[in-house]
């Protein structure tokens, strides 16, 4: 086995270290990568085990805040040990780095079973191979609060290998994740609306150079989503092959579309022949990048690849200075355009290579430096319209200047207004979409406090049973080993010692209590038998509960629907709120099963809340009932708890509209059951009195007759 301590990527280094040692976690995380707080190794065979790597002490720890690991084929093993200070044990271990080909993250806290394997993931592994929560490079930890507990990171690329490592709750990581979610959005939006403008202007002019830059735009992109890792986590899971080679053939893909927009663009045949004839043997190293990257010969073609596109990037910015200086107005567009590309791409380079710091600025300047070019070039290919038009315009001027004059006012008219409706008709559209986003992810929320409030009393309710049958192991086994020995002795008695044999074993039993041994295994196989008996009635009561697997019209039992409602809901309250229920016999109901079963959860809910709400001593009761008359069934949910005033009852089913306290309700529970009701086609009523308790009175139909009900 053949191990290194490495000292790659420190080369830029400051000649000052901070402290270093176990990071100490304050219940909040950093967004500072915590490179020099980790030690590290290098596997070269990269046959280091988990538990071996864990043992391994006095390893160097890294100079900078982001851990730079360069170009190798290598493995190399990271440890962070983490002290955590705060409150909660979820601690989430992201790894902002997407381009990693393998990586696995392992927990050590000290216990005897050695490493935790906690997640497995990477660009080079099959979806069906990782082991991982969340699709991008997060993981979740467990350290409870006041303990120390390491995380073990093993990672390969073969690739520029960078792991910057943030920890973080798992609150504030989805934060994070929903402001680069937003930027990156703002990105596309822009690159989409550019390449769209620009493809509407072909489909009227039929000039290849905007075709060629709609494509051009579309694979910068998709190269930034490559980069960012949207696009190999999201796009493309499941393809590992593409997802470890996409940033290399899309950036020689990338540079070959921009070779061909500029040569129909700015015309270099026409103003540097000598220059555009260097353009091919360019794409010749190209094609051997892309030989080399698609045979396995990864590092070296991801090393060619950056070299070849960095005297590529000054070829072409020296090819369109040349031509601008010939007096080409098509090429200052490009060449300002192209110039904050490279800008932005120099700067992603350095970051690479450590010279500059891995932070937000450094990560994102190649997709704003992409952004920035395509909003000039697109303004560059809107000028070279005017130009065309004003060159059509005067060798015409002569005869129809008149009727000139007046087409060109309208159709500059035109255009504006049709540009002011795109972008009215535009922002309509993503306001729209962002309602529509907000609305499910509130939903969302609100099944998932639900959902948590449920699996507090089920997991309390279902551990009761499971700790009585449990707690009847030891004295079962203990009782079946003394029946086993005694049975052993009488099998071994020798004939002529019987007498003898058997009177000793009569004094053993007489000492192991055998008779009263005998007598209790009934009642422990009787104990076990009943707590079996309640947990299958448990997990029977959630199943019919949430009939997950209901997704059309069926024929439902409402009286089950409440008890298994009642069934799950009822742990949490036994002893702070009755039940009575008083069940007629109903008809089947044609409806969506868990859906209904819903709306009773969230009026039950509400009901048992507002009775704990009472502020005097009096007995807490919530009441149900069922009937069916003339085709409709009739449910009354009532309780004596605070009531609501006029004001609450006219705005309770109202979307986002709530009386609890901030972060403890939605507002959209009483929202849903009213919509859920209407797409039922039945009604629900509302009776209530401050202090006197309120009653719900729910009415459906018993058969959806040509109805096509809405799925929420």
């Amino acid at each position: 086995m053949l191990l290194r301590s490495v000292s790659i990527g420190v080369l830029f280094a400051p000649l000052w270290v901070s402290a270093q040692g176990p990071f100490h976690f304050d219940g909040k995380g950093s967004s500072i990568p915590l490179g020099r707080h980790v030690t590290y190794i290098e596997d070269v065979e990269g046959t280091l085990s988990p538990s071996s790597a864990a043992k391994l002490e006095g390893l160097p720890y890294f100079q900078t805040e982001v851990p730079n690991l360069g170009l190798s084929s290598s493995y190399y093993w990271l440890r962070l040990n983490v002290v955590n200070d705060g409150v909660d044990a979820d601690i989430v271990l992201h790894v902002s780095h997407a381009d990693i080909d393998e990586i696995e993250v392992y927990q050590i806290d000290g216990s005897t079973s050695g490493p935790l394997l906690v997640g497995k993931s990477g660009l080079a592994l099959p979806l069906a191979d990782r082991i991982q929560e969340d699709k991008e490079l997060s993981f979740r930890l467990r350290i409870d609060p006041g303990t120390t507990a390491g995380a073990l990171i093993r990672v390969r690329s073969d690739k520029q290998l960078q792991v910057p490592i943030v920890l973080s709750t798992p609150t504030i990581h989805a934060q994070g994740r929903m402001t680069r979610n937003l930027y990156l959005g703002m990105f596309l939006g822009i690159m989409f609306v550019m390449a769209l403008y620009n493809f509407f202007i072909y489909l009227s002019m039929r000039n290849k150079s905007y075709l060629l830059y709609v494509v051009y735009i579309l694979s910068v992109g998709l190269t930034q989503l490559a980069f960012s890792g949207t696009a190999p986590f999201y796009l493309w899971p499941d393809l590992p092959w593409l997802a470890t080679k996409a940033t290399v053939l899309l950036t020689i893909l990338t540079a070959i579309l921009a070779t061909e927009f500029t040569r129909t663009f700015i015309q270099p045949r026409a103003f540097a022949p000598h220059l555009d004839r260097v353009v091919r043997p360019f794409y010749l190293l190209f094609t051997i990048c892309i030989v080399l990257q698609i045979s396995g010969a990864s590092i070296i073609a991801y090393l060619l690849t950056q070299l070849i596109s960095g005297v590529y990037a000054s070829f072409l910015l020296y090819l369109v200075f040349t031509v601008w200086r010939k007096g080409s107005r098509q090429a200052g567009f490009f060449l300002v355009a192209w110039s904050v590309f490279l800008i932005g791409t120099v700067v992603f380079v350095l970051k690479d290579i450590g010279i500059l710091p891995y932070n937000a600025w450094t990560l994102y300047t190649m997709p704003i430096g992409s952004a920035i070019e395509g909003v000039l070039l697109s303004f560059g290919l809107a000028d070279r319209i005017n130009v065309l038009r004003r060159e059509k315009e005067a060798s015409q001027a002569q005869a129809l200047a008149a009727s000139l004059e007046n087409e060109r006012i309208i159709r500059e008219q035109n255009a504006i207004l049709e540009t002011k409706v795109k972008e009215r008709t535009q922002a309509l559209q993503a306001s729209n979409d962002d309602l529509k986003r907000t609305q499910t992810q509130l939903v969302n929320a609100e099944k998932m406090a639900s959902l948590g409030q449920l699996t507090a009393g089920i997991a309390h309710e279902i551990n009761n049973p499971i700790n009585f049958i449990t707690s009847n192991v030891a004295p079962l086994r203990r009782n079946i080993e003394d029946i086993v020995s005694m049975m052993e002795g009488y099998r071994s008695i020798e004939v002529e010692r019987a007498a003898e044999q058997l009177a000793e074993l009569r004094g053993r039993a007489d000492r192991l209590g055998l008779d009263e041994s005998i007598a209790e295994l009934d009642d422990i196989i009787g104990s076990i038998a009943e707590g079996s008996s309640r947990t299958a009635e448990i997990v029977r009561g959630l199943r019919n509960f949430s009939r997950l697997d209901e997704n059309d019209l069926k024929d439902a039992d409402i009286n089950l629907g409440l008890r298994s409602t009642l069934t799950v809901l009822a742990p949490q309250y036994r002893d702070q709120v009755e039940f009575d229920m008083t069940l007629e016999e109903l008809p089947m109901v044609e409806c969506y099963p868990g859906k209904v079963n819903q709306v009773f959860m969230n009026i039950l809910t509400n009901a048992v809340q507002a009775t704990l709400a009472r502020p005097d001593l009096k007995e807490r009761v919530v009441r149900v009932h069922t009937s069916c008359t003339q085709g409709y069934v009739s449910i009354r949910i009532s309780d004596n708890g605070i009531g609501m005033t006029e004001e609450v009852k006219a705005r309770m089913f109202d979307p986002f509209f709530t009386t609890k306290a901030v972060g403890e309700g939605t507002g959209l529970g009483m929202a849903i059951v009213y919509g859920i009701i209407q797409d039922h086609h039945g009604q629900i009523e509302v009776e209530s009195m401050p202090g006197a308790g309120s009653e719900f009175r729910i009415t459906l139909p018993l058969r959806q007759q040509n109805i096509a009900l809405k799925r929420a």
